[in-house]
């Protein structure tokens, strides 16, 4: 896909429009994959819904048609992309007034039992990113009429879901031309763990993963998540995962080994590691919504 048709995709994208009268509606369809990818031993499905956009036009061609993999935030998925934000109307109406051109829209459920997969591999739960680069990307090019090449295959997501598109465009340089991260949260998961020292405080307090339903531990899925994404491990039931900072005593304990694997395995640090990856890429875009006060 050309830069200026992906970038004028996601300005279309952040208006909240609704359907319109008149307006060919494109067709939503949903799959199952048992993902060699994710199979894992802590518990996580490797079943997954996937949901596909296509174009209003595309059962009344033989053409190919670029591809654009959208991932999702965290406590969110590919149901509630079209259910709750309607994206596949946004994406009726770019296509009809012409800001975009006829386009496949890709959307995995990648919700785990903590929320959210952060779209990285993890040592405990599943290659989540290998799921999104390879195993989904040649599912989708095996069954629909795609462009199968990385000039017509683009990447962006929300949240958790820019934070996993910059993550997979810069592994993948060879599968994905562009990307496009919107408000990519969690860059920096070392950061992050130390600005939330009070909910490490508290996780002695959480014994099962059952707890982590109850409203007041909501929160504190991010913690699992993150931990399971970037330090899992396999050996630690029932959360499968080593965490940076403990407390006993109300004494703070600091595991440095899990603090640098935070570290080293970040999105924010992807672009020291992958210097030559990321020059691969034709266009890189990403932005913060401004947060008023």
């Amino acid at each position: 896909m050309k830069k200026s048709g992906f970038l004028l995709f996601i300005f279309v994208l952040c208006a909240q429009f609704l359907p319109a009268q008149g307006i060919p509606e494109g067709k939503v369809v949903t799959q199952y994959i048992t993902a060699k990818t994710l199979k894992n031993k802590a518990g996580e499905n490797a079943k997954r819904r996937v949901t596909v956009y296509l174009p209003p036009d595309y059962e009344y061609s033989s053409k190919k048609y670029p591809v654009i993999y959208y991932l999702h935030g965290f406590f969110w998925s590919d149901s509630l992309l079209i259910n709750n934000d309607k994206i596949n109307h946004i994406l009726d109406r770019a296509i009809y007034f012409k800001k975009i051109r006829s386009v496949i829209v890709v959307m995995a459920d990648q919700s785990t039992v903590f929320k959210g997969s952060f779209y990285a591999n993890s040592r405990s739960s599943g290659n989540w990113s290998d799921f999104t680069s390879i195993e989904l990307v040649n599912f989708i090019d095996k069954n629909y009429r795609t462009i199968a090449n990385k000039e017509s295959r683009a990447i962006s997501g929300h949240s958790m879901g820019g934070n996993g598109a910059l993550r997979n465009a810069i592994l993948h340089p060879e599968v994905f031309s562009s990307v496009y991260a919107l408000s990519p949260g969690i860059l920096d998961a070392r950061y992050f763990a130390l600005t939330q020292i009070d909910f490490y405080r508290d996780l002695e307090n959480i014994k099962e993963v059952k707890d982590l339903s109850k409203p007041e531990n909501a929160r504190a899925n991010i913690i699992f998540a993150i931990a399971r994404a970037y330090s899992g491990n396999e050996k630690k039931p029932p959360f499968y995962a080593d965490f940076p900072f403990s407390f006993k005593d109300n004494q703070l304990t600091v595991n440095e080994s899990v603090v640098e694997d935070l570290k080293r395995n970040s999105t924010s640090e992807l672009p020291f590691s992958y210097y030559e990856n990321l020059k691969k890429l034709k266009a890189i875009k990403f932005d913060w919504e401004e947060m008023m006060n």
